[in-house]
């Protein structure tokens, strides 16, 4: 039935929220199943649908045996009697988290895809569609969550299928964050990077994915500023509990005072460093000058006690000769 206007509004106010067990799951099977190729790997999620379907949470997953042609997309394979297979052990563990859609690696969408969300409705008859991309590099979400529609068109001719973008989130119980935090932590360890590195690096990764956030805020304000976006009241509500939540240096003379002299303690550690550094070089420097001049010694002595010597032995061969000489005339 096509999807009518009311729906498709519905639809996309669907909000996706996608658990770091999920992203955790997906990334270990596309570095398994597809390492140093481009191929995609594709599986189930589970979890529940909230709110009377207006929130879907993403909880857990499992990965599926796909197979396609990158030359032909309308060529693939997925197994289903695995799904079925693999969707019933899963419910006897964890009845509560049901079928709500499924994922590949994308990481975009590709003509196949409506074809296996076609398949994927036998088992549920609104699935979600997330594609996460376990190699991205920038800061940001990982994840894109789509929704097929029937798409109306105003000339009166057939409908046709197409995916609607829809919002997703990551969130963590409290009890994921500490195992996420741990596991990351293991991973960190079995490396050769210093202490210090990890924390500069993951410090840098922060402010990374905070000047992209201010970014965003910017050229938000600046297109509704410029007529190009309207105003949403409800993202102006939450800026500005951001920016309450800021201190107000210009007034608050302690809080001014506070920050002046902590970055001042920093800032005399990286001077000590420096100094510390400069005289630890400078030592180095004299002592091996004093090695090379003491190697320089050594060096000419050995050489002129071998030239004395020689010199001691021509001496002694002159006056051997010079005896013979003598005793010859005498007789």
């Amino acid at each position: 039935m096509p999807a009518t206007t009311q729906e498709t509004i519905n639809l996309s106010a669907t909000n996706v929220v996608v658990h770091p067990l999920v992203l955790l799951s997906v990334t270990d099977h596309a570095s398994r199943s597809a390492s140093g190729s481009r191929k995609r790997v594709l599986g189930v999620l589970l979890g529940q649908e909230l709110k009377g379907g207006k929130t879907i949470n993403v909880a857990n997953s499992f990965a599926v045996p796909f197979e396609e042609d990158e030359r032909d997309p309308k060529t693939w394979f997925l197994d289903h009697d695995y799904i079925q297979s693999m969707n019933d052990m899963f419910k006897k563990v964890n009845a509560r988290e049901k079928m709500v859609g499924w994922y590949h690696t994308g990481p975009r969408l590709r003509s196949s895809d409506l074809e296996i969300n076609e398949l994927m409705k036998r088992f549920i008859p609104k699935p979600v569609m997330v594609i996460v991309d376990p190699r991205q590099r920038d800061v940001g979400i990982p994840t894109d969550a789509y929704l097929a529609v029937e798409e109306i068109k105003d000339d009166g001719t057939a409908t046709q299928k197409t995916f609607m973008h829809v919002p997703s989130t990551i969130e963590a119980e409290e009890a994921e964050e500490i195992g996420v935090e741990h596991l990351l932590r293991d991973i960190r360890d079995t490396t050769t990077v210093g202490t210090l590195s990890t924390r500069v690096s993951s410090q840098l990764s922060s402010l990374r994915g905070l000047q992209s956030r201010l970014e965003e805020i910017r050229d938000y304000l600046s297109a509704v500023v410029a007529g190009q976006l309207p105003v949403n009241h409800q993202i102006i509500y939450n800026l500005q509990d951001i920016f309450n939540l800021l201190p107000d240096l210009d007034k608050n003379g302690e809080a001014a005072k506070s920050f002046a002299v902590d970055n001042n303690d920093r800032l005399l550690v990286v001077y000590l460093s420096s100094l510390i550094r400069a005289v630890i070089a400078l030592h180095g420097l004299v002592d091996n000058r004093r090695e090379n001049e003491k190697g320089e010694e050594e060096s000419s002595g050995t050489i002129g006690g071998a030239n004395g010597a020689a010199s001691g032995a021509e001496k002694g061969k002159e006056k051997e000769e010079k005896e013979k000489e003598e005793k010859k005339e005498t007789k």
